[in-house]
């Protein structure tokens, strides 16, 4: 089975994690990458930042090196900015369209949001979940528990849907 982690990551965290999950279980990683990212740091990454979730903004994104619907198993990690999934999700969503694919999601978040994920599955629909997992600022909070917990939660999901 061809495994694909993607993700967009800010501040680092969901990359971090997005690695961890790669190496673990050998998959091919995409980053998404908008083409005028966001500049702004502190409080007003979170005005800037939430303005585009609440106007669901889809900046443009750098051309993808991968199509994901070459892939059977796909990972989806983002960070959660106001309650939901970063705005490059909204561009990747509405351009590719995924459908009868195994999907896994993770969110890294300064305090968690379930709401995140039930949004993700909303988006998802027309695909299998077969697993979700959030992680708190996992390259501030015990670093390397967090790459563990990310690797063993990859492999499960794994040994799980064979």
């Amino acid at each position: 089975m061809k495994k694909l982690v993607i993700y967009y990551s800010y501040e680092g965290n969901t990359q971090f994690i997005a690695e961890a999950i790669a190496n673990e279980i050998d998959a091919d990683i995409l980053a998404l990458k908008p083409k005028n990212e966001m500049k702004t740091k502190g409080f007003m990454k979170f005005l800037w930042g939430g303005k585009q979730v609440v106007f669901r903004e889809k900046p443009t994104l750098i051309p993808l090196d991968k199509k994901p619907q070459d892939y059977d198993i796909i990972f989806i990690g983002t960070p959660i900015w106001a309650g939901k999934y970063a705005p490059p999700f909204n561009t990747f969503f509405s351009s590719y369209r995924l459908k009868g694919k195994k999907v896994a999601v993770f969110c890294s978040s300064a305090g968690g949001s379930p709401r995140a994920f039930d949004d993700l599955k909303e988006v998802l629909k027309h695909n299998e979940i077969i697993g979700e997992k959030g992680f708190i600022n996992p390259l501030q909070h015990d670093k390397d528990e967090n790459e563990h917990q990310a690797r063993e939660w990859a492999k499960k999901v794994l040994q799980d849907n064979k």
